[in-house]
């Protein structure tokens, strides 16, 4: 049985699983959205439709919201070091295939295959940063990850576009090759090969209705981006998806060992995190969407300029990162998060406010207070959720909660994007008075709705009081859980 602290010193005191693990969510993240401009270049080469054009995006998409918390709970069985072995190899290849891709078909393919790899990187860099590194330094370590994803939100679209417009579009994917290939060997160096002992057996059943469940609700979000709500893929996505979802809830409370334990929520820190969670990704998201396409609409910006705007947000956030990690230690939990809830809502109202005039600084201030809070609210969040959840809960835990995130990543921009349509169909005026600008009303309703979704968001995150003396109120625990006990669960 290998102690936290064994692993540590494996891994140079935390800092070399920081440097394998930040790249690693950096790239990921930023391939979820590092093509978005480069859509039409490829639709053009294809002779493709803005529908088919969707799956590349979709695909992707698609795999991340099911195999996340299905990674979560395999390693409970799996070393760590196999899963990211295993997730890079698959990210590679996927990569190869769409860099060669003879047609949008094959593209399609390689995507999918490159989001089976890279589901497994974000709930396992948290499940290594929680397990393997001391209880002092796991704020910091979350805080670090955290950034990766920020940066990539922020960045990936500036950077597609800008490499994609200079080499070309395959060019993204022959990177994206060279990184996760270069990745491996260190991490295979630094990730422990010990193989948990799971208990009892995995229940494929209930993970393949989870699963069908999250797939189809993202689908279903994605596809009334295109045609909306009125579309029956759309609409009869989402019912499909409501119904697997409504089975995998029977399925939990019938069987002896379900796939999510039901005690799992009985934690109210970690079942309102997640739905905050989810939330404030519907809100990141949609800025970090709209802004840019603002910019191009308001501004007459081309889209890669218009994605630059985002780059600063990505860097100051890298920044404070392990400021705010380790200040998510130390400080009550529910204070945190409202604060960054605070932060994300009062922006969200300074960009319905202010975004209507011939200045970009104004959107790149908005984009900026939107990212700090976020990463304040889901460093805390997460943090929060591996010191309440019992050793056998961790794992399972934390995949369920990226899951959330990432079905609120593709709900926002989908619903805000309906939102916008119907404003401009409509050509009124901006609701908000302190609005000046002639265009771009409907961006303006946009951001207000999001700040009023913060306002629902604050109410359901002031239930976030944790027990007494949990960790999440106590502070850093003073003793390591073993590595391996606390893979267990996962």
């Amino acid at each position: 049985m290998t102690s936290t602290s064994t692993a540590t010193e494996r891994t140079g005191s935390g800092l070399g699983l920081l440097v394998v693990l930040m790249p690693a969510i950096l790239a990921t993240v930023t391939a979820s959205d590092m093509v978005n401009l480069m859509l039409p270049t490829i639709g053009s080469e294809f002779g493709a439709s803005e529908a088919e054009l969707a799956w590349v995006v979709t695909g992707f998409l698609l795999m991340l919201s099911v195999g996340i918390p299905l990674y979560g709970r395999i390693s409970d069985r799996v070393s760590l070091r196999r899963l990211f072995a295993f997730a890079l190899l698959t990210y590679a290849v996927g990569s190869l295939i769409c860099a060669i891709s003879p047609s949008l078909a094959a593209l399609v393919a390689g995507r999918i295959v490159t989001g089976i790899g890279a589901a497994a990187i974000p709930v396992l860099s948290i499940i290594a940063v929680t397990t393997l590194l001391p209880p002092e330094r796991r704020g910091v370590g979350i805080g670090v990850v955290s950034a990766g994803a920020g940066v990539g939100t922020a960045a990936g679209p500036a950077l597609g576009g800008g490499i994609g417009e200079a080499l070309g579009w395959p060019a993204l994917f022959w990177i994206m090759l060279v990184v996760s290939l270069l990745l491996l060997f260190p991490a295979l160096r630094v990730l422990p090969d010990e193989t948990p002992q799971g208990s009892g057996r995995l229940d494929l059943a209930g993970g393949m209705l989870l699963g069908l469940g999250a797939g189809l609700v993202l689908f279903g979000m994605t596809r009334a981006q295109v045609s909306g709500f009125t579309d029956p893929l759309s609409w009869g996505s989402l019912v499909v998806a409501i119904a697997a979802l409504v089975l995998f809830g029977v399925r939990t409370i019938r069987v002896d060992q379900p796939f999510v334990p039901p005690s799992l929520f009985t934690n109210r820190v970690y079942r309102t995190g997640i739905l905050v969670a989810f939330l404030a990704m519907v809100v990141n998201l949609g800025g970090l969407v709209f802004v840019p396409l603002l910019l191009v609409e308001v501004n007459e910006l081309t889209p890669g300029k218009g994605a630059l705007v985002m780059i600063p947000a990505g860097v100051v956030t890298a920044l404070l990162s392990p400021w705010i990690g380790r200040l998510a230690g130390r400080v009550n939990t529910r204070v945190l998060v409202l604060s960054g809830l605070g932060l994300i809502g009062l922006f969200s109202l300074f960009l319905s406010s202010f975004t209507g005039g011939s200045s970009v600084v104004f959107a790149g201030v908005g984009v900026l207070g939107l990212s700090i809070g976020f990463m304040l609210v889901m460093t805390t969040i997460i943090g929060a959720a591996a010191s309440e959840l019992p050793p056998e809960q961790v794992g399972v835990g934390l995949g369920i909660l990226q899951g959330a995130q990432f079905l609120g990543a593709g709900t926002g921009p989908a619903v805000f994007g309906v939102l916008v349509s119907a404003r401009q169909q409509g050509g009124r005026d901006a609701i908000n008075p302190l609005y000046s600008g002639h265009h771009g009303s409907a961006y303006s309703d946009v951001f207000l709705a999001m700040a009023a979704l913060v306002v629902l968001t604050l109410i359901v995150a002031s239930r976030m009081r944790p027990a007494v003396g949990s960790g999440a109120e106590a502070g850093p625990r003073t003793e390591a859980a073993p590595a391996q006990e606390v893979n267990n669960v996962q």
